[in-house]
């Protein structure tokens, strides 16, 4: 199979889907891998790199569409790239698709069958390949508040740590999911007061247990995070529903109550945002002021750290590439695990959350595939 890498086009986005590793194992076993020149230069990977693992380097990204089979991506395709998408091709890469109504259109569009990394599942749990760049966004979080924070840009003039005789920031994460237990980390070892909300007492439970008192802990109501939002010099956003639209846990009216200053980083931007004031931004224009309140809402955060993102997620997605580029859609019919990630095939959308949220008709992947 041919297995193409493009260059990402996103704003500041320097991540890269394969490294010079897994374009080794994809020639060993046959497989044919196109990259795009500068493709990994962000990441520090050279082409002089690609090409001794035994990958094809071409000029643009027209290349890649016309001839791949299977494209692999970060980010969702942007429009350009959408517009070169093929009946028949695959695409493997993170869609988001609930929070963005035109791009489903358009992959509906192109009969491509489209993989997201955000939902396949793994057997023991959990999302494997939505797990590293979760961690890494997590832990960028507070990094980004305390930096958003500064009077220098737009912040109440608050350090998270405080200073002896000054007590320090309060940190108000909603979600104690992958994000919210890594975003409390960081925060926590800055020396913040953190309290973490959730839904449900069993992440609660486990992220106590780690933290011991250290992380303040409180079962998610509208009551409660109304009444922290108050307290709160940094909000950090990071609710999740697995291939839905992000719960909106923070309100407009809530943000009359909340220090002027203060800053909400709303992680979960790219599945729409916790926030109802919440829209994307970019690194090259990350925040904006909605009643006093900073927002930060980067659709890509781990972007900013484009080298131990594209490590840490090429890990994570190299077995599931293989598979596709050995089996093709066999893969999916064999695996339910990779099947799950399948939103769009063939011009229909086979996953019930996307087509929930953009109330456009649903498919079964199963029976698309002929996998009942």
């Amino acid at each position: 199979m041919r297995v193409g890498a493009p260059k990402e086009i996103k704003d500041n986005e320097f991540r890269v889907a394969l490294t010079p590793a897994a374009v080794f194992e994809l020639r060993q076993r046959g497989h044919v891998a196109l990259v795009e020149r500068g493709a990994g230069a962000g990441a520090g990977l050279s082409d002089a790199d690609y090409e001794a693992a035994g990958a094809i380097m071409v000029e643009g990204p027209a290349e890649i569409f016309a001839t791949a089979d299977l494209i692999v991506k970060v980010k969702e395709p942007q429009p350009s790239e959408r517009a070169r998408l093929r009946p028949g091709q695959i695409l493997f890469t993170y869609l988001h698709l609930a929070a963005d109504r035109a791009l489903t259109l358009d992959l509906m569009r192109s009969r491509a069958a489209c993989i997201a990394y955000e939902t396949v599942t793994s057997p023991f749990g959990g999302l494997p390949l939505l797990a590293p760049m979760s961690e890494i966004a997590g832990r960028l979080a507070p990094q980004a508040g305390a930096r958003t924070l500064e009077k220098l840009f737009g912040g109440r003039g608050v350090l998270l740590a405080g200073a002896p005789g000054v007590p320090p920031a309060e940190v108000f994460v909603l979600g104690a999911g992958v994000v919210g237990t890594q975003a409390a980390m960081i925060a926590l070892g800055m020396g913040a007061s953190v309290t973490v909300a959730d839904r449900s007492g069993e992440p609660l439970r486990r992220l106590q247990a780690r933290f011991g008192n250290a992380a303040k802990t409180i079962f998610s109501t509208p009551t409660a995070i109304a009444e922290l939002t108050k307290r709160a010099d940094l909000v950090i956003g990071a609710a999740l529903l697995p291939g839905a639209a992000a719960p909106k846990l923070v309100t407009r009216e809530m943000l009359s109550g909340m220090k002027p200053g203060a800053v909400i980083v709303d992680v979960a931007i790219d599945q729409g945002g916790c926030c109802e004031t919440s829209h994307p931004t970019t690194h090259s224009d990350p925040t904006y002021v909605v009643d006093g309140i900073v927002h930060y809402c980067v659709a890509n955060m781990p972007g900013a750290v484009p080298r131990t993102a594209t490590f840490a997620l090429a890990s994570a997605t190299l077995p599931h590439v293989l598979a596709l580029a050995d089996h093709g859609l066999g893969a999916l019919r064999e695996d339910p695990h990779l099947r799950a990630g399948l939103e769009i095939f063939e011009g229909e959308i086979v996953n019930a959350a996307v087509a929930a949220a953009h109330e456009l008709p649903f498919a079964p992947a199963e029976r698309a595939l002929g996998a009942e």
